[in-house]
């Protein structure tokens, strides 16, 4: 029973989820995009951002959202951008990505660089066929103008049309010449060229070429695709694997083509505002990207959509979808630009507002807004429109004032929210009830307090009953039905067993007949801890309640009875304190007296005794001791080595184990031999020469 709760509670979480994408609560951007680029874009050690594009990209975004570049960003990135536009080794690639940087950072560049990269471009732009070198070439020369240097592209008409050349039927580009498929990705970056084209060319540009160029813009946006909240994006069909940009990339990349040409070209475009707002809507439902790359994206491409030509979207968001009708919660409504700025003067209108109760007739219609100038805010007073608490889908309508702002302006029509009305549930007639099972009479019977606490303490045997109800009535005195309402019985060994509510008419109730549940219970009597649980996203006073205990007296199992699960140990056990350790150590082994140790000892000395006495006996002197050098340094050694390895049998007695002096002795034995030789082979020979003489 209770694997089988979870996967209740699993489905719920899922249904939730999938009712909020239907109708979701986009916000412009926030400050949680603000805290996010500051922590994505936060600068190393040594200052850099990376590459130049990750550079340009990072400082973009961070000047988009109105935050401080890091202080050492420009003295990190101009020396970079200088050895790139002072190169004539750098590609296109390499020069567009340098005078991008310079145009955020601002370094010191001198006229001539600009003129010397403006005329390297236009050498080789002639020869490109490459749409990305287009891209790259037309965006770097237009960069330079705007950065205060006389730029006119010369045979622009001609460059137009090598670039139309790649377009297709349905609005996407090819690559180059050469390439099968074409782009969605690339008819961004072809949009940007062309528009650059225009701006750089010293000589009006085919106009019947502008208007194919509009053409194509309206059959690009036929293909745009769309989630069931109402965002709309681009994504790629039939590319490579390695062309393949993703939808955030790719509708990035149509955005700053799209309002590029949108800006040069004479007239309007024929894209209808509620795509404009769709795109917005899918940037911003995007919340706060992990992706340094698609926070980018995200921010550059709203960026243009709130001051563009061809319309400014408009989002309409709910500050809470959560409204609390005990606390006398207004509906609030924020109409803003996606960078939060204050919207047109216009009115804010709930068109319709459906219950999850009752989706044919509307619980709401046509009730205005009004509007706090203070605040920037459109609201009202649900309280009292008499609605109940749930779960409700709001159409909202805005109409903008000014009739001129309709060309200016994307609103979208009518838009879906999804709010939760919450408020106190009234709980009534609750009882606990002991039945005998034959005639159905009431043994025992005790009122509930479920809004408070209760403690019951109940009797029962296998051939009585349980029953238990009580009544849920919303503020407005209709029947409410909870998500989740369920009973649970703990036995003193921690077995547990769980049972859903029945309901009929206004009630709900549960009767446990233990005759048929007695080989549930394992035939375990004893008492059971009583609990319940009322619970629903709607309902503020929700919980989960201790009512008491019923003693079950059931029969003795039979022979082949199921036996209760053997219950899982706590985990956070072992992290309690252990069984204290008490070590006995080994007694110490029996020495033989001390005078017997004496008497050991006084032996084992005896044998240097013996050999101090012999040497004195001896009378030893040194008259032989060699007078040469090389002689007299190997009787010393040989001397010195003696007296090693009486000291090593003295280390041997205190405190070294027999193996180690073995190796020890070892090795002194060795070094012995060879200068003991040396020592008697000079004797030996002094020998000789005085028997000869």
């Amino acid at each position: 029973m209770a694997r089988g709760l979870r996967f209740l509670g699993i489905l719920a979480l899922i249904y939730a989820s999938l009712s909020l994408c239907i109708a979701a609560n986009v916000r412009p951007i926030s400050d949680a995009h603000r805290s996010a680029a500051l922590e994505l874009f936060a600068s190393p050690i040594d200052g850099s951002f990376g590459s130049l594009e990750e550079t340009y990209e990072a400082l973009k975004t961070l000047k988009n959202l109105g935050l401080e570049r890091p202080g050492d960003a420009k003295e990190k990135a101009c020396p970079v951008v200088v050895e790139k536009l002072g190169s004539t080794s750098s590609s296109l690639k390499d020069l567009f990505q340098a005078v991008r940087v310079n145009s955020v950072v601002g370094c010191q560049i001198d006229a001539k660089t600009f003129a010397d990269v403006a005329s390297r471009i236009q050498a080789v732009i002639k020869d490109t066929s490459s749409l990305e070198d287009f891209y790259y070439s037309v965006g770097s020369l237009l960069l330079v103008k705007d950065q205060g240097s006389s730029v006119n592209l010369l045979d622009a008409n001609d460059i137009f049309h090598s670039i139309k050349a790649l377009s297709q039927s349905d609005g996407r580009w090819r690559y180059n010449s050469n390439s099968a498929e074409s782009s969605t990705y690339a008819a961004g970056l072809a949009l940007e060229a062309l528009a650059g084209i225009v701006s750089l060319a010293d000589s009006e540009v085919d106009q019947s070429m502008i208007e194919t160029v509009k053409n194509d813009i309206v059959k690009l946006f036929d293909s745009i695709e769309s989630y069931d909240d109402g965002s709309l994006f681009f994504d790629e069909k039939h590319v490579a694997t390695s062309e393949y940009k993703g939808p955030v990339t790719t509708t990035s990349s149509v955005v700053r083509g799209v309002t590029a040409f949108a800006a040069i070209a004479s007239g309007s475009l024929n894209i209808p505002g509620d795509k404009i707002l769709g795109l917005a809507k899918f940037f911003l439902g995007m919340g706060v990207p992990g992706s340094s790359k698609d926070l980018f994206n995200q921010i550059d491409s709203l960026s243009l959509l709130e001051n563009n030509r061809v319309s400014i979207p408009l989002i309409l968001s709910l500050p809470s979808t959560v409204l609390s009708l005990s606390s006398k919660d207004q509906l609030k409504v924020e109409v803003n630009t996606v960078f939060g700025s204050a919207a047109p003067p216009l009115t804010v209108k709930l068109v319709q507002g459906f219950s999850s109760a009752s989706k044919e007739v509307p619980a709401l219609e046509n009730q205005e807004l009004k509007f706090d100038a203070e605040n920037g805010v459109h609201y009202l007073d649900i309280l009292p429109l008499k609605v109940d608490v749930g779960k409700y889908t709001l159409v909202f309508e805005i109409s903008l004032h000014d009739p001129e702002h309709l060309n200016t302006y994307a609103t979208g029509g009518q838009t879906k929210t999804l709010v939760f009305l919450t408020g106190i549930i009234k709980i009534d007639k609750a009882e606990i009830t002991i039945l005998n099972s034959d005639v159905g009479n009431v043994e025992t019977s005790q009122k509930l307090d479920l809004s408070g606490d209760s403690a019951v303490a109940l009797s029962a045997n296998h051939l009585q009953k349980l029953r238990l109800s009580f009544q849920l009535t919303t503020p407005l005195g209709h029947a409410f039905k909870p998500h989740q309402m369920f009973l649970k019985l703990k036995h003193d060994t921690n077995v547990e067993h769980f049972f859903l509510f029945e309901s009929s008419a206004r009630q709900f109730k549960i009767v446990l007949d233990f005759l048929g549940l007695v080989e549930k219970f394992y035939y375990l009597s004893g008492k059971y801890d009583i609990e319940i649980t009322v619970g629903d996203a709607a309902m503020e006073n929700s919980f989960q309640r201790a009512l008491g205990h019923v003693e079950l007296d059931l029969p003795e199992p039979p022979e082949k009875a199921p036996r209760p699960p053997v219950q899982p140990a706590d985990p956070y056990s072992r992290f309690g304190p252990q069984k204290e350790i008490s070590h006995l150590f080994r007694e110490p082994e029996k020495r033989p007296p001390q005078e017997l140790s004496l008497a050991f000892l006084a032996l084992v000395l005896l044998p240097l005794l013996v050999f101090i006495i012999g040497l004195i006996r001896l009378r030893v002197n040194l008259k032989n001791f060699p007078s040469s050098p090389v002689p007299a340094v190997f009787s010393l050694l040989f001397h010195i080595g003696i007296g090693a390895v009486l000291v090593l049998y003295v280390l041997f007695w205190l405190k070294l184990d027999l193996f180690t002096t073995l190796k020890a002795l070892g090795l002194l034995g060795i070094f012995l031999i060879f200068v003991g030789h040396r020592t008697l082979s000079h004797h030996a020979s002094i020998s000789s020469k005085l028997k000869s003489s």
